[in-house]
């Protein structure tokens, strides 16, 4: 974790190459909030996990891979939260921009059930349809705000 002057943030990065190809990173804590970029399905390597099945114009061709993507796509959340000593307790609004409004409600109400561990989970929630997502095997992108008790 890095301190830099100025607003005084901390920063935390998962290690991934896109990370430095775009230039950014996955968390900055100011004071007690912690917003988190956008999240995706990737392992500790970078490896995508769970790609959608791409069509012949490189476009994914089903979403049945959404449930898969959407869980570690939270992992990965939480993996950031810890950088900091937080949890998905902290989270008071998430973000889930998603190729198919449908595939996604179809398996967010499990997911993040499963995940937050509770039925309702105690956050604002927004779940916007996109054209289209950084990676084409990608699906679903989830960005975070949390604030420290």
């Amino acid at each position: 974790m890095n301190t830099t002057a100025q607003l005084e943030r901390k920063t935390a990065v998962h290690g991934v190459p896109w990370e430095d190809a775009y230039a950014y990173y996955q968390a900055v804590q100011v004071k007690d909030v912690i917003y988190v970029s956008g999240q995706l399905s990737h392992d500790k390597e970078g490896n995508f996990v769970a790609p959608a099945t791409l069509d012949t114009q490189g476009k994914p061709a089903d979403f049945s891979a959404m449930e898969a993507q959407m869980r570690q796509t939270y992992k990965n959340a939480i993996s950031m939260l810890a950088e900091f000593g937080a949890t998905l307790d902290d989270v008071v609004e998430e973000t889930l921009f998603v190729l198919d409004v449908d595939a996604a409600f179809a398996v967010a109400s499990k997911v993040r059930s499963d995940m937050y561990g509770r039925a309702r989970p105690l956050c604002a929630s927004n779940l916007i349809g996109v054209s289209r997502l950084a990676l084409p095997v990608q699906l679903i992108e989830i960005s975070f705000r949390a604030v420290l008790k």
